[in-house]
C-alpha cells in the first residue's frame, strides 16, 4: 500500500472527512515519526510496533557496475520491529491458509 492508498481507504472509512483534511493528518502523523527519529528517539505504537534508528559503521563497498571500491561513511538508518499483536495477526492468516 503507497501512501495515497492509504489516503483514500481512510477517506472510504471515514467519509465525514475530506480527502485535504484526510492528507493532511497522515502527513502529519509520518512527519512526526521522522522528526522523532531524526532527534536520535524511538517511535511506539502499542500493538502495530517500534520505530527507531540504527547504526550502520562506515565500511569499503563496491559498485555493482564498475566493480571499483568506494568508501561508505557511517550513517544512521531507520529500522522497524513489529509487535507481537501484529506478527501474531500475520502468522494466524497463515494457520487458517492451511
Amino acid at each position: 500500500m503507497i501512501r495515497s492508498e492509504l489516503v483514500q481507504k481512510l477517506c472510504a472509512d471515514f467519509p465525514g472527512l475530506t480527502q485535504r483534511e484526510v492528507e493532511s493528518v497522515v502527513g502529519a502523523i509520518f512527519d512526526s515519526i521522522t522528526d522523532q527519529l531524526a532527534g536520535g528517539g524511538r517511535v511506539e505504537l502499542r500493538g502495530f510496533g517500534a520505530f527507531s534508528t540504527r547504526q550502520r559503521d562506515a565500511r569499503v563497498g563496491r559498485n555493482p557496475r564498475t566493480g571499483a571500491a568506494v568508501d561508505v561513511d557511517a550513517k544512521r538508518v531507520p529500522y522497524f520491529k513489529p509487535g507481537k499483536e501484529m506478527r501474531e495477526r500475520l502468522n494466524l492468516q497463515e494457520v487458517t491458509a492451511e
